[in-house]
């Protein structure tokens, strides 16, 4: 556990590093990206000469034998939902960085991006179970506390649920909220999940990986430790059998990862973990 100054430090740290993203970069592009995700209705006045006939009000123009018409405003405040995975195989890496570390600073990134559009912000941590949730809220002091959690707040579980995660989002978020589920998505089983709640509210994923998963290199007989589940076994890295059948298992993930996404209409992105985020998430909010 870190001290209390060693963690202020760090969140010192990253709110330096991400708050001068999103001022400089991710300001605009977030607005523009997400601004007026629908119309809520402001008031009834009389109709004047130009207004859009569509939105007479019949009702009250019935009532009042004079023609009145609904006044609708751009819905200004959005409301942002970071949904983390902080399950045991977000605590690997092998160069600079761990996955949980990228995670942390995409997330403050984000954060502080909404929180300069004047938008809520929550939280939900989660393995395969609800860690931890922090409803909604607006501020500086909000988006610290988020990011004291993130780089502190340690699970119980090791194993990963993004269904239930999703599940548990949809009884929480009763309104439209931006979603980004930060994860390496190494699961399945949430296709279905996933679609019902794209089509209530504005979802992306973004996968972190880091390269060396991508395939296990050959060294030999090897004693490996499986961060899900904490079992520790001996591998024989020389097979090919071996090396090819890990390879399908992880190809099989990242394909369901992008065809769960796109093919339910939520935004989908991979960042490695010794790549820029930056440009990753620039180039994302600028195709939107």
């Amino acid at each position: 556990m870190s001290t209390t100054k060693e963690l202020l430090k760090k969140v010192r740290k990253i709110e330096i590093k991400t708050r001068r993203l999103s001022d400089h970069v991710f300001g605009g592009e977030y607005h523009s990206t997400f601004k007026g995700r629908g119309m809520t209705f402001s008031e009834v006045r009389q109709y004047q000469f130009g207004d859009d006939v569509r939105n007479i009000d019949w009702n009250v123009t019935a009532r009042s034998s004079v023609p009145h018409i609904k006044v609708f405003e751009e819905e200004r405040e959005l409301t942002m939902m970071l949904m983390a995975d902080i399950s045991g195989s977000e605590f690997f890496g092998t160069d600079e960085q761990f996955k949980n570390e990228i995670i942390t600073e995409i997330a403050a990134t984000l954060a502080f991006s909404a929180m300069q559009n004047n938008d809520k912000i929550g939280l939900i941590l989660f393995s395969d179970e609800i860690e931890l949730f922090i409803p909604p809220k607006k501020g500086k002091m909000h988006v610290l506390r988020i990011i004291r959690e993130l780089i502190e707040f340690k699970g119980k579980s090791k194993k990963t649920n993004i269904a239930q995660a999703l599940k548990y989002l949809t009884n929480v978020m009763k309104k439209k909220a931006i979603v980004f589920v930060l994860s390496d998505f190494i699961a399945d089983e949430y296709r279905d999940t996933l679609k019902i709640v794209a089509g209530k509210h504005d979802v992306t994923g973004i996968r972190v990986y880091d390269r060396r998963e991508e395939e296990i290199p050959n060294l030999g007989m090897v004693q490996m430790q499986d961060e899900e589940t904490g079992a520790s076994m001996l591998v024989n890295t020389g097979s090919k059998a071996v090396r090819t059948s890990y390879g399908k298992f992880y190809r099989e993930r990242v394909d369901y990862f992008q065809e769960a996404f796109l093919k339910s209409g939520a935004g989908a992105l991979d960042c490695r973990v010794d790549e820029s985020y930056v440009k990753k998430l620039l180039g994302y909010f600028k195709r939107r």
